[in-house]
């Protein structure tokens, strides 16, 4: 059965995109076949996989507006079984376009319908907002994962976040529910840390991940080089926190 999983958080910052483009490489290194849609005007999970603006001609922006099909613009990436939906700086305007539409919360559900059965895992990588982008994958998703940075300010939001997912469980999606929080940016020297980890299991102690993914260097240069780090480093540090995390996504599910 395929799995439609929105990686969703509003603020900035948290390892949202290191999320997406790391967990569907993991997922596809262990034989999954994997769609990554880049949601996210910013475009960094495109930019993380290796394309920019000049590779592709049509982006996740001309789907929504009912020029392309999703299955038109998909491009494989250096992972055999990982595909990308690309994203592009014009998708910034389809909250605009898309004010008169009725079942405008429905649009990338719909668009997802065609390609959906091809995939065991499909990942959207949500804009940091909780915006007409954001509450379309919601409507799309079977499940969400939240990244939780282990920062002073993790908990700031999170209860507004979660009651947006119970809304939209309310209103359009009675399926989707919360796969887990992710705590990023961890480091086990600090102490600072280890409150953030005590604080979020504390209070979400059933749906938090046991994988930490560590604050690693390998990790946030992978980027540069348009690789997710289980190919760009995958003796690091970072590269097995996404790797131990796609195990656990696949045994929950199992």
């Amino acid at each position: 059965m395929d799995k439609v999983i929105a990686i969703v958080n509003q603020k900035g910052g948290v390892g949202k995109t290191t999320t997406a483009v790391n967990l569907g490489a993991s997922l596809a290194l262990a034989r999954k076949k994997v769609l990554l849609i880049d949601l996210d005007p910013q475009a960094n999970a495109t930019s993380g996989l290796g394309f920019n603006k000049r590779d592709y001609e049509f982006n996740i922006y001309h789907a929504f507006i009912g020029r392309k099909k999703l299955k038109d613009i998909i491009l494989e990436t250096e992972i055999k079984s990982l595909h990308l939906i690309p994203s592009h700086i014009a998708l910034i305007g389809v909250e605009v376009e898309l004010v008169d539409m009725q079942n405008k919360e429905s649009v990338l559900k719909k668009l997802i319908a065609d390609v959906r059965k091809k995939y065991d895992y499909i990942l959207i990588d949500c804009p940091p907002s909780l915006g007409i982008l954001t509450i379309n994958a919601l409507v799309a998703a079977n499940s969400v994962i939240v990244p939780v940075q282990c920062e002073y300010y993790a908990m700031e939001g999170l209860a507004h976040l979660l009651n947006t997912v119970r809304l939209v469980r309310k209103l359009y999606n009675p399926s989707l529910w919360v796969r887990g929080l992710l705590l990023t940016m961890h480091d086990k020297r600090n102490n600072l840390s280890r409150q953030v980890v005590g604080e979020v299991k504390k209070h979400f102690s059933d749906e938090v991940f046991k994988t930490l993914i560590p604050r690693n260097v390998r990790l946030s240069e992978a980027p540069s080089y348009g690789r997710p780090v289980v190919t760009y480093s995958r003796s690091s540090s970072g590269s097995h926190g996404y790797l131990s995390l796609a195990r656990e996504v696949i045994e929950n599910d199992g």
